[in-house]
C-alpha cells in the first residue's frame, strides 16, 4: 500500500500542495473548512494559475466535518491553516494519524509546539515554507511562486525522528524544493523574522508586497521590526540559520543579514504578490499578525526589551480587524506615531 497523506487546511498554500502531490501519483485526501470551496472542488477539479502555466487536477475532498467519518489513518499529515487553528485542528486528526505517522505544519509562526501538544514529539516534523499563493475564489488559486521557485526546510525536533526528514521529502518534493534543516526552531523563528518585517507591516498599508515596500519609510520599518524579532529569537536561545535556499556562508557573520532576507523574499515571491495579511483584510478574517509581530512583543517583553515597531503593527492591525480603519498608505503614519509615543 502507498502512503496516505492528508493535506489538512486548503486554502492557497494547502491547495497548491495538494495539487502537486496528487499530480505526483500520491494518495491524497483534502480536508478543508471551507464548504464552497469543497465543493467547488469535487465539481471541477483544481485549479491552479502560476505565471506560466494553469493546471486542473482532479482531487479527493473533505468537509471538515467529514473526518468523523473516516475509518483509516493517515501517514502524513500535512496541516495548512492559520497558525492560531493549529491546537484545536490537530487534536481533531490526531486520532486519524497512524501510530508511526507524521504531521507537519506548512505554516508560519512557531506551531511546533501546538502540534506536539496534540500528536506527540515522535510524529511531529518541523517545517519552513516559502510560498505565495492567493485564493478568493472557490477552487480557484493564484500561485505566485511555481514548484521550481518555492523552498521548504524541514527538520527533525526529537532523535525519534531522526532521518524521517526524507520521507517527507520524497512527498513534499513534488511542490517545491527541500532541504533538511539541523535546527529547525530557529529555522522557523528566522522565517518569523522575515514575516515580521513584510506581511503585518505591508498588509496595513492595503497595497501589494512591492508598492507596499516603495512607501516612505516602509523599508526602515520593515528592517526595525526585524532587528526586534532577531533580539526576541537570541534572547529565547535561537541561533541564526540558512532559509529560502540561502547559504550558511551567507548569513553567518553578514552584517546586511536583515536585508538580505527582506531582499531575498521581495525577489522570490514576485511583483504582483500580495500578502496573506492583507488577503485577510480584505476577507475581514482575522490575521495571524498576532503570532508574528504580537508575538515578538511579547518576547520582547518578557526580557524587559521594548519592541516599539512590533508592537504598533499589532496594535494597527488590531484597529483593522475590529472595522476600525481600513487598510490604506496613511497607517503607516499611524504606526510612526505609535512607536514616537
Amino acid at each position: 500500500m502507498g502512503t496516505k497523506i492528508a493535506v489538512l487546511g486548503t486554502g492557497a498554500n494547502g491547495s497548491s500542495v495538494a495539487a502537486d502531490m496528487t499530480r505526483a501519483g500520491h494518495d491524497v485526501t483534502l480536508i478543508d473548512q471551507w464548504p464552497a470551496h469543497v465543493e467547488a472542488m469535487r465539481a471541477g477539479g483544481l485549479r491552479i494559475q502560476m505565471p506560466d502555466e494553469e493546471i486542473n487536477v482532479a482531487v479527493t475532498a473533505h468537509h471538515l466535518c467529514d473526518v468523523a467519518t473516516f475509518t483509516h489513518c493517515f501517514d502524513m499529515v500535512f496541516v495548512v491553516v492559520k497558525a492560531y487553528d493549529t491546537r484545536w485542528i490537530t487534536e481533531l486528526i490526531a486520532p486519524y494519524v497512524a501510530g508511526d505517522g507524521l504531521v507537519i505544519g506548512l505554516q508560519n509562526g512557531m506551531t511546533v509546539d501546538d502540534i506536539v501538544a496534540a500528536v506527540g514529539i515522535s510524529r511531529t516534523i518541523g517545517c519552513v515554507v516559502e510560498l505565495s499563493s492567493e485564493i478568493f475564489t472557490p477552487g480557484l488559486v493564484k500561485r505566485n511562486t511555481p514548484p521550481d521557485h518555492t523552498w521548504f526546510g524541514l527538520g527533525s525536533l526529537d532523535p525519534s525522528t531522526a532521518g524521517r526528514e526524507a520521507e517527507v521529502a520524497a512527498v513534499l518534493g513534488a511542490a517545491g524544493r527541500v532541504a533538511i534543516q539541523p535546527n529547525i526552531v530557529s529555522a522557523k523563528w528566522m522565517k518569523l523574522i522575515v514575516n515580521a518585517m513584510t506581511m503585518g507591516p505591508r498588509a496595513l498599508s492595503g497595497l501589494g508586497a512591492v508598492d507596499a515596500m516603495e512607501l516612505p519609510g516602509m523599508r526602515d520599518i520593515a528592517l526595525r521590526a526585524g532587528e526586534e524579532a532577531l533580539a526576541a529569537g537570541q534572547a529565547q536561545g535561537f541561533t541564526i540559520e540558512p532559509i529560502f535556499g540561502l547559504r550558511r556562508e551567507d548569513v553567518e557573520g553578514s552584517n546586511r543579514l536583515l536585508e538580505l532576507l527582506l531582499d531575498k523574499i521581495i525577489a522570490d515571491v514576485g511583483p504582483h504578490a500580495r500578502d496573506a495579511v492583507l488577503h485577510d483584510h480584505l476577507k475581514g478574517r482575522l490575521s495571524e499578525v498576532d503570532e508574528i509581530n504580537g508575538r515578538v512583543a511579547e518576547v520582547c517583553a518578557a526580557n524587559g526589551r521594548p519592541a516599539p515597531v512590533n508592537a504598533a503593527v499589532t496594535e494597527v492591525t488590531r484597529r483593522i480587524h475590529a472595522g476600525e480603519i481600513k487598510p490604506e498608505p496613511g497607517n503607516l503614519d499611524l504606526v510612526k506615531a505609535l512607536i514616537e509615543r
